[in-house]
């Protein structure tokens, strides 16, 4: 038994919460990015870089023929303090826990095993779907806001003066898809990591293109392979339609996508007590911090047609003639 009252989870069902809340998101369970443990205040992500070394051979090289050099740089994690907090009245599962409700007056003054894992699993799935979304699509502010907690994987690659843009008026997925490709580096073009980033919904379109040619590409009742030009692809169901993006993706340290998490930094981290002293209801509180970077701005191809497609529709609406057929 595990006893309600001024007591903290911890324990197996606990190590359970934290590891589905902080890998349980796509980019982690996909592969594509690299999650850092225990970071508490901050995590230097390290970036070394050689410049031309090779040159004639010279018999008695001095140290005025030297030729290149390394350059070293940083990028911080440096994760941003949320919580998740909820309260609620244990009367009002005394259906669901009936079987394993104890004796006496105080039916819930100790909550049994079965229904606290009902309690933490339900809690994880939730903190899942939304850690997942602001691993791509968040945004840090300071203030009240709720939505704006961290900065995710798209800020980032967005604000990164050093990534390569790629311009394109084309409107199918494929034509998009060569006009990226034609952009990815020769030096990355090897790399096992290699990926294009998308939403379900653009691949579904690429799908549809591929399938609607003649000659090429499955059938309608099969899926194409989730590949383009013998590069992976990796739908993504947060990332945003109209975005694509070619990079670097792993889980160990080559990876140009990185995470930091610290979800066990402190004694209270998930908190189960009375809200106050006289009432019936209790509060659930869950304390986290997380933030993401791109190692290198370089490694990232662009392909924004975000806009294109939302004048596009801007367009379309209202435009009916008005003439029955």
């Amino acid at each position: 038994m595990i006893n309600i009252v001024n007591t903290n989870y911890s324990g197996e069902v606990l190590e359970r919460l934290l590891t589905l809340a902080a890998t349980g998101n796509e980019l982690v369970e996909k592969g594509l990015i690299h999650v850092e443990p225990d970071v508490a205040d901050s995590f230097s992500i390290p970036r070394l870089k050689g410049s031309t070394m090779l040159q004639k051979r010279k018999e008695m090289p001095v140290d005025s023929d030297s030729k290149g050099n390394f350059s070293y740089s940083e990028r911080t994690l440096e994760p941003k303090n949320f919580m998740a907090f909820t309260t609620f009245n244990p009367r009002s599962f005394e259906a669901v826990w009936r079987p394993f409700q104890p004796k006496g007056n105080l039916v819930f003054a100790e909550l049994p095993p079965e229904a606290q894992n009902a309690l933490l699993a339900e809690l994880a799935k939730q903190v899942k779907f939304e850690l997942g979304d602001h691993f791509i699509n968040g945004v840090y502010a300071d203030g009240t806001d709720d939505t704006k907690l961290f900065n995710g994987i798209v800020y980032r690659m967005e604000n990164d003066a050093d990534k390569t843009v790629v311009t394109t008026t084309e409107s199918t997925m494929i034509g998009r898809l060569k006009a990226l490709r034609k952009k990815i580096p020769t030096t990355m073009r090897g790399n096992s990591g290699l990926r294009i980033l998308m939403s379900i919904e653009d691949f579904d379109t690429y799908d549809d293109e591929l399938s609607a040619q003649q000659l090429k590409g499955a059938n309608y009742t099969d899926i194409n392979p989730e590949r383009f030009k013998g590069i992976e692809i990796a739908p993504l169901a947060n990332w945003p339609t109209g975005l694509l993006v070619a990079t670097i993706c792993g889980m160990d340290l080559s990876t140009n996508l990185w995470a930091g998490v610290n979800l066990a930094s402190d004694a209270d981290v998930i908190q189960i007590d009375k809200l106050t002293n006289a009432g019936e209801r209790y509060f659930f509180k869950m304390l986290m911090k997380a933030d993401t970077q791109i190692a290198f701005g370089e490694e990232v191809v662009w392909c924004d047609c975000r806009k294109a497609e939302d004048e596009d529709a801007d367009s379309g609406s209202g435009s009916g003639s008005g003439l029955g057929v």
